[in-house]
This record gives C-alpha cells, structure tokens and sequence, in this order.
C-alpha cells in the first residue's frame, strides 16, 4: 500500500499539528514495510525552512519532501506561504501519482492541505482522507471570524470529498457537524511518550508554586486570564510563579500587562523551547494550566499529564477526555477568572491533593499513546484501500 500524506508544518516547523505528525510517522516507521503487520510506504509532503527543496529518509519506507515555500517564520505561516504550499504540493504531489500510484492520500489539515488533495482527487481520482487541525474548523478560532464565512464553503466541499474526516476528541466532532451533520467522522486521540516526558522527584511541599502553560502566545490561548489569576493570587500573599512556553503576536501585550500589574517578576517568558529539552521545563513545574478558548486534543496538556502534573484547564475541546474532576485535575469555563484563581488557591493550599492529581494525571496519561495512534491511522489506510469503491466510516453521533 502506497500513501501520500501532506501537511504543511512538520518540525522544525509549525506547531502541534507537525509535532503529532512527525510523533505517529515515528511510530508507523516500526509497524510497517516489508516482513511487519502493514506492509506500506508513505511519502509526506511539506515545507522546507530556506529556499531549496530536501528530502529526508525516516526508515526505509517512509520519505519526506521539504518544498520552498519562502518561509520566513518557523513558528508561524503567512497566507502567501499557505497558499505556495498548497500550488506547489500540488505540482509535487501530481508528479509523484503519475510516475507511481498512491492507493489514498492523508491531508493533516483542511486548509492548506485539504485543498490539494481535493484538487488532486478532482484530477486523478485518488481519494483522500482529511485529519483536522482545529483552527480549521469554523468557529474555533475567534480571531479567523471574519475569515470563516468566507472559507466554510470550500472547507465544507474538502470535508465532502474525503472518505473520511479524522477528528481528535469528542468536542471536534461535535463543532464539527455543527458546521454540516452530513460530515463522516473517526475519532482518533492524540497520544504521548511516556517514556519522554516521566515525573520529577520535585517537592511541592512548601514554598513557591510553580505553574507552567505551554502554548502559542495568541488570544485564544488565553495567557491573559493566567497573568490576571497571578496578580490575584499575590495581593492575598501566595507565592507563584507563571513560565511561558512559546511565542506569538500577543507577546508584547502580555509582557505590558505583566508590568502594569505588578508581577512581571513572577511571569516568565521562555520563549521558543526545542522539542527535545521541553521536558526538562515539565520536571520543575507543579501544575499545568491552560485557559483556551478552544483546543482539540492538547498534546502540551498530554505531555503535562505523563510529567505527573495536575491540569487546571479550560472545559473545551479534548478536556472530557484528559480530565476527571477533582481526580487530575480541575477545570473551568473560558474567561472565568474567578473559579481559575479558586482552583490555584486550592492546590497552593493543600499540596497533598496537588501530588494525588499529579500521580492521578500520570496514571491517566497510560490510556494514550503514539502507537495506538498509529495503529488507528493504519487501520483507517487499511479499511478504506482494502475495496476499490468509495467507503465512508461510521458517523460519530
């Protein structure tokens, strides 16, 4: 079985998407090729960082195809490098179909992604599932709400054109048919190495209270409401300090708003952290907190869970899954302030709930893994070249 996948983010470049990308490729590089459970080869076509397309070898049957994009920015891609991608990953992809056939192609994203491989579908038949992002939902991300209007449609005909759209968490599926009921959705959970990311011997038994929140610096992740639950914290007299993981376009405005509150010496922009010392940043945290306006299946908040850290997070998508209340942790509604300085003021209070949620988190985290992940993805290639008619999956209701 040949697969084509495309994705126009895998690291060094982009975000979670890439990150999940790059993790369940790892996993299929053990579970597949000659002589293992699927016999498979797997092209993924992305991004290259400068101007020269590469190729790399993950295993003997998995290659990737950089393609320059004029990327400027790791972190981030401009409209104008979206839709490079999605010419050139065209171009690439139909050169590649015709000197030898895929028997389906994976789209990690409706948009840029999605969209060639409806177009190459539309040329040559080859047929498609797509693996949504989240911001490519409509409505998930306020501040694409002038945009969505405008891109329901052309999201809505890729959604259609795929055999299947793969969904995270329960909560996407549910956005997902509020956009069209019609649309056929599988669901399958992101993952995380338990082996990567293990908890610390770090005390929590007095002294500061050391929150941690991983996360693009943006409005929708909501650092804002984290900064104002410090300021609050401190004017009673508790002992906190807030790390930053990440980077974006709200930066500066939080690092104003740190010092207008008084706390700029309690919050700690960290800035961009390579994937392969994020975990050392887990180990010295006692809790993880993120208070997004919306999430999928937060792989930041999985890597927190298998760090042995209590979550006070958001009731969004992907958080019915991750959190039993009062057992790993405790979540609250989006803007919510009040009950989010509540929560902290609880744990920094009672550090022997804060360990049991961070034992509870740990053990919680063994339900998810990347090989699990990749084999539902393989499963799915599987399923639907196993018959050469169209298959739609079951609708998740």
């Amino acid at each position: 079985m040949r697969i084509l996948m495309l994705n126009n983010e895998f690291p060094p470049i982009g975000g979670g998407t890439g990150t999940v990308n790059q993790s369940v490729l790892q996993h299929m590089a053990r579970m597949t090729g000659t002589a293992k459970q699927y016999e498979m080869e797997i092209d993924l076509i992305t991004s290259a960082e400068g101007k020269r397309p590469s190729q790399e070898i993950l295993s003997d049957n998995i290659r990737i195809h950089r393609l320059p994009v004029n990327r400027w920015n790791i972190h981030h891609a401009s409209n104008q490098e979206l839709l490079l991608y999605t010419a050139r990953a065209l171009g690439a992809a139909l050169k590649m179909h015709l000197t030898k056939p895929y028997d389906l192609c994976m789209a990690w994203s409706a948009v840029p992604a999605g969209g060639t491989a409806l177009a190459l579908r539309r040329l040559t038949g080859l047929r498609y599932i797509i693996r949504v992002c989240g911001p490519d939902i409509p409505g998930f991300e306020r501040r694409y709400g002038a945009l969505y209007p405008i891109l329901t449609p052309a999201i809505r005909a890729i959604w259609h054109g795929a055999q299947t759209v793969v969904a995270k968490c329960a909560g996407e599926a549910q956005m997902i048919h509020a956009v069209d009921p019609n649309v056929a959705v599988t669901l399958v959970p992101n993952g995380v190495d338990l082996a990567a990311f293990r908890p610390a011997q770090l005390s929590a038994a007095e002294g500061s209270l050391r929150l941690l929140c991983v996360a693009r610096l943006i409005e929708r992740k909501g650092q804002h409401h984290l900064i104002e639950a410090v300021q609050r914290l401190t004017e009673i007299g508790m002992d906190v300090i807030l790390d930053l993981i990440g980077t974006g376009d709200a930066q500066e405005s939080l690092q104003d708003q740190a010092r207008n509150l008084g706390v700029a010496g309690r919050v700690r922009f960290l800035g961009y952290i390579p994937r392969q010392q994020i975990a050392a940043h887990y180990s010295t945290a006692h809790i993880f907190v993120l208070a997004s306006y919306s999430e999928g299946m937060s792989v930041a908040t999985l890597e927190a869970m298998a760090s042995g850290l209590p979550l006070v997070i958001t009731r969004t998508g992907g958080s019915a899954e991750l959190v039993s209340e009062g057992i790993n942790g405790l979540t609250f509604s989006w803007a919510d302030i009040d009950t989010l300085t509540a929560h902290l003021q609880r744990l920094y209070m009672n550090r022997p709930l804060l360990h049991r949620m961070g034992n509870a988190s740990r053990r919680r985290a063994g339900l998810f893994s990347w090989e699990n992940a990749a084999r539902s993805y393989l499963d799915v290639f599987e399923q639907l070249t196993a018959s050469s008619l169209p298959a739609k999956a079951e609708r998740v209701t």
